[in-house]
């Protein structure tokens, strides 16, 4: 299995994906790294790491999509850039899954140009993966679509019920329509489109879900449009962020909170573990023509990492023929037309 890397993409580029990349190597074995990106600084960093293995090379580049860059320009334009050459690569199935920190916009337009949709699919979902209070959800879309139509909840709530089942091993993921309320008829006339068809669809369809019971765990997906789902996930991650801040401010106020600290340290130690979104690794485009994942362009090594873990299980996976199968004869005109 060969993972194609973006070394250049992200905040913390080249040095936070290489780190990241190596430790996830001496970890875990089955799988190789290709890192695309400036040969010349990828390797200074792997020789201040003393770090030699057959099991990471490099693939030079030139150029690389900056977060400024505008997406479609980007692709179009940088075509010997660490992103471009690495959809490249795998479209002539020179690796087995893409994973890049880079300008989102930019990796999605990449996908669309060069890997093209998968047969059927209206529109490509980006879907992360959240703790609950039970255990985890996929939220789709978290940013790719602001505006979605009914057609496209339905297709987000079949391809992330496959990727929960194939990925997490979940036998019949319960989908839920994020809503004002968990009522029926709630909702704008585009939910209540997208309410009858998933009801209708062969996935296991809970109903409407509010905000609070996704947290709950609820769902194992729960479906909405990218402008609410990307709102969902930065106040999830700033919320997570802003309770393990506090709690460290409590426990170090004074000797008596310290010792109390030491006390539940093993409950701090797990809560802080559940709710650092880095350990859940990158996110998947679904629906488009290839597997490629995407990390937040703020990652250190740890959560690059968790990605290339992530990002093997997804190579793993038969997620993408599933989709084809599932959506060769689907006609999102007549869907809509029917709506």
């Amino acid at each position: 299995m060969l993972i194609l890397v973006d070394a250049m993409g992200g905040d913390h580029a080249p040095a936070a994906v290489v780190n990241g990349c190596l430790d996830a190597v001496q970890e875990k074995d089955g799988f190789d790294v290709l890192l695309i990106g400036d040969q010349e600084k990828i390797s200074k960093i792997m020789q201040e790491r003393k770090f030699s293995s057959d099991r990471i090379k490099i693939h030079h580049t030139t150029e690389v999509v900056t977060m400024e860059d505008s997406p479609t320009k980007a692709i179009r334009g940088k075509k010997d850039s660490s992103m471009v050459v690495g959809f490249k690569l795998l479209k002539e199935k020179q690796g087995d899954v893409f994973v890049s920190a880079g300008n989102t916009g930019a990796l999605l337009a990449g996908a669309l140009l060069i890997l093209g949709r998968i047969k059927g699919v209206d529109r490509p979902a980006l879907a992360p993966v959240l703790p609950t209070k039970e255990g985890i959800v996929l939220l789709a879309d978290a940013g790719a679509n602001t505006v979605c139509k009914p057609v496209n909840h339905l297709q987000f709530g079949i391809m992330g019920s496959i990727y929960m089942r194939d990925v997490f091993g979940i036998k019949s993921p319960k989908v839920g329509l994020i809503n004002v309320g968990s009522e029926d008829t709630k909702g704008n006339d585009t939910i209540k489109q997208a309410f009858d068809l998933l009801s209708k669809a062969n996935i296991n369809f809970t109903g409407n879900v509010e905000a609070h019971q996704v947290t709950e765990g609820k769902v194992d997906v729960a479906v909405c449009d990218g402008f609410v789902g990307n709102v969902f996930l930065k106040t999830v991650e700033g919320v997570a962020s802003f309770l393990i801040g506090e709690l460290k401010g409590i426990f170090k106020k004074n000797w008596i909170s310290m010792g109390a600290a030491i006390l539940v340290s093993g409950g701090l130690k797990k809560l802080k573990k559940k709710t650092d979104i880095s350990e859940y690794g990158s996110v998947p485009f679904l629906g488009v023509n290839g597997k490629v994942m995407k990390t937040h362009g703020r990652s250190d090594a740890k959560a690059i990492k968790y990605s290339i873990f992530a990002a093997c299980n997804y190579a793993k996976s038969s997620i993408l023929d599933e989709i084809r199968d599932e959506f060769k004869n689907m006609e999102v005109e007549e869907i809509e037309q029917g709506t």
